[in-house]
């Protein structure tokens, strides 16, 4: 049993955030009442309390948005953060994310949710309806969507009223725009354009005929499926992926896998197995050791791959098939980023001396933490999992480290100015 005493007025907004905890630990921990008219009652109750803590929350996911925090902490995206750092599933993380990042275009949806008279799923609903209108039909909008939600109407069906405002404004801009440059090429030819962006970017905007389309669908489409049930990067950014792969030349056709024991090659017993797991007896895997369209993949003591080059600068395509199926993703914990899309990593760094060419000094790692790794090598914690792979671990930054968010110390960020401290009781 725990109690703590709290003064709203002078209470930092990290003790309340510590208080907020601590009660809701206390309430995991209770065994529901027996009344089921009681638990209906602190139900209405506790998720209407949870939905203006949703709107608290969108604050600080907003704060660290718009500075790129979690840049700094090791993570490419806000999503990405949100996913391994708290365990959100993908698509709790865009809803969180488009609710930060539209909450000041919806001032009265934003309102009403701070003071428990909008539900969370309404919000949320409204600010996916408007993320892609501009101020002015996004001010309407909002006024729209609000009012059935004052007439009563589901969530689901103001999603639906939602939708059909963005389908009426996609007609009303068709019918008003004039033929474009683009449409004045044909369809015969393909054609692309790009614009680099103020930050290094580029926009990249074309058409591809029939056959030239062919081509795309049959080089990109194996690439940009999901690598895995974890997987949760939409399509879109799975075929950016899959071309960045391509124009990099990591996307190397692999052949059938055997993974295989150099004694389980000579006669041993032990199983072999393909890259998904697969148990291949050992007679039956030194049959197919030299069968056409399939790859032996050679492991000596410790899973070490044997006989694949050394001190060469760059890894050989016989060292990067090894890789990719030692590596099924990216190998920073956390990361989805699958193998076949990723960077070939010299562990303790070839420039520095540290680090041949060798397959047991390789790692995968996406092209954004291999970045990561090298600009902030006191953030990545290496280690190897039993099957002598390595693990990289993100650390939180250095001037963060000490307290237990790592948010720096406890109990005074947005404090008001020569409040006194809480009294804690245990």
């Amino acid at each position: 049993m725990h109690s703590v005493m709290v003064d709203l007025n002078e209470a930092s907004t990290m003790e309340l955030v510590n208080a907020a905890a601590m009660i809701a630990a206390e309430l995991a921990a209770r065994e529901a009442p027996e009344s089921p008219a009681a638990c209906l009652e602190l139900t209405e109750t506790l998720v209407a309390a949870s939905d203006m803590q949703e709107s608290a929350l969108a604050g600080f996911i907003g704060r660290v948005d718009a500075a790129g925090e979690q840049a700094r902490w090791g993570y490419p995206s806000v999503q990405a953060w949100l996913r391994s750092r708290l365990g959100m599933r993908d698509s709790r993380a865009k809803e969180r994310l488009t609710l930060a990042r539209q909450r000041h275009r919806l001032p009265e949806v934003r309102a009403q949710l701070a003071s428990g008279d909008l539900s969370y799923g309404y919000a949320t609903t409204i600010t996916d309806a408007v993320a892609r209108l501009d101020g002015t039909d996004c001010a309407e909008a909002e006024t729209t969507l609000l009012g059935f939600v004052d007439q009563g109407f589901s969530a689901g069906k103001v999603a639906a009223f939602g939708r059909r405002i963005r389908d009426l404004i996609a007609e009303r801009d068709d019918a008003e725009a004039a033929p474009d440059e683009d449409s004045k090429r044909g369809y015969d030819k393909s054609w692309l354009t790009t614009t680099r962006s103020l930050d290094g970017g580029r926009y990249v905007k074309g058409w591809l005929n029939p056959e030239d389309a062919a081509i795309w669908d049959g080089t990109l489409a194996p690439l940009a499926k999901p690598a895995g049930p974890d997987d949760r990067r939409d399509l879109a950014e799975r075929t950016a992926a899959a071309l960045s792969s391509v124009l990099s030349g990591g996307h190397k056709a692999s052949k059938v896998t055997v993974i295989c024991d150099l004694e389980t090659l000579t006669g041993g017993n032990t199983p072999a197995r393909l890259t998904d797991g697969t148990p291949i007896p050992a007679a039956q895997a030194r049959r197919i050791a030299l069968s056409a369209g399939v790859s032996l993949l050679l492991l000596g003591r410790g899973n070490t791959p044997l006989y694949l080059g050394y001190r060469e600068r760059f890894a050989s395509a016989a060292q990067r098939q090894v890789l990719e199926t030692l590596y099924p993703s990216c190998a920073v914990r956390g990361c989805e980023v699958p193998g076949t899309l990723c960077e070939v990593d010299h562990v303790h760094g070839w420039a520095l001396g540290r680090s041949p060419t060798d397959i047991d000094r390789l790692a995968l790692t996406c092209g954004w933490h291999n970045r990561f790794k090298h600009t902030s090598p006191d953030q990545i914690q290496i280690a190897k999992d039993r099957d002598g792979r390595y693990v990289y671990r993100l650390l939180p930054p250095v001037d963060a480290r000490g307290s237990a968010t790592g948010a720096g110390p406890p109990g005074n960020i947005g404090r008001p100015p020569d409040a006194p401290a809480l009294d804690w009781a245990a």
